[in-house]
């Protein structure tokens, strides 16, 4: 019942009001009636007059029927949950008599949580073109960097932009990578250490070895950097953070800030390649005792 409502939510979402107009007015004419089919669509839409662009942006789904399955029901308040206002409506007949009485009660959304359902729903339906808008801004701001960093620098020149608030290269050892990372007003450029599940150890030793290192390191990069050994987490992280904007500056600015964070790589990689080589001797040799 509930694919058969929606494919008719579907059909109906294509029509123009004219259309809408002429076939109901058929109807009318087939069962006899004499009301005006487009002064009545004006009333049941809450209209003055038409207004074509927005006919049909939304459809309701009224499910009737004397009772649900679970199965039904669970699909309706999935649906429901996904943005698609579609309720289920019991009804009862009952004989008094020569009366037939006729008992209807809205059993999904319950009466008394459709204002909260509603409300949930448009707070999740706002997330959603949130979550989009903020994946197609990113995604434009990767396009833009990777472009302007493979003039600079071949290390992340094989990589495509994604949609996340990082793009990755690797170090030449496993697990190890050169990440930039973008956040709403700052960025950075960082090794990120994580090799996986069960490495946790092995992870630390990396961290730990490099960071014994870190004057000549950061001597080398030219400044200060974030080390963040993150004991609560598997992974770690050598870190140089940015707060000159991030992907919701205006995108007048985007390109000093995508500058700075490609000056900041290149310094990053150049402090830390000769520690990395290093470090993958260490780790050849523990694996072969």
């Amino acid at each position: 019942m509930e694919l058969q409502a929606i494919r008719y939510a579907a059909m109906i979402s294509t029509l123009t009001f004219d259309k809408v107009v002429e076939i109901y007015g058929r109807y009318l004419q087939r069962i006899n009636e004499t009301i005006d089919p487009r002064s009545s669509l004006l009333d049941f839409l809450g209209w003055e007059s038409e207004d074509e662009d927005d006919f049909a942006q939304d459809v309701r789904i009224v499910l009737a029927s004397a009772e649900f399955s679970k199965e039904l029901t669970t699909a309706v308040m999935w649906l429901n949950g996904r943005g698609i206002d579609i309720r289920c409506v019991r009804m009862r007949p009952y004989k008094d008599g020569e009366r037939l009485l006729l008992d209807v009660q809205q059993v999904i959304p319950l009466p008394e949580a459709a204002e909260y359902q509603v409300q949930v729903r448009e707070k999740e339906q706002r997330g959603r073109q949130e979550r989009a808008e903020r994946y197609s801004i990113r995604y434009k701001f990767w396009q833009q960097l990777l472009r302007h960093a493979s003039s600079r620098t071949q290390l992340h020149a094989n990589i495509s932009p994604g949609e996340y608030a990082w793009v990755g290269a690797g170090s030449g050892i496993r697990g190890l990578g050169f990440n930039y990372v973008i956040r709403k007003d700052d960025t950075t450029a960082e090794l990120y250490i994580d090799r996986g599940a069960g490495q946790d150890g092995v992870n630390k030793q990396i961290f730990d070895w490099l960071q014994e290192r870190k004057d000549a390191i950061e001597q080398q990069f030219g400044g200060s950097l974030s080390w963040q050994r993150l004991n609560e987490k598997r992974s770690c992280r050598i870190a140089s953070n940015m707060a000159s904007g991030g992907y919701r500056s205006d995108e007048t600015a985007w390109p000093a800030i995508q500058e700075q964070m490609v000056d900041h790589m290149i310094k990053l990689e150049a402090a830390l390649r000769p520690h990395l080589e290093a470090c993958k001797l260490e780790l050849a040799v523990i694996a072969s005792t």
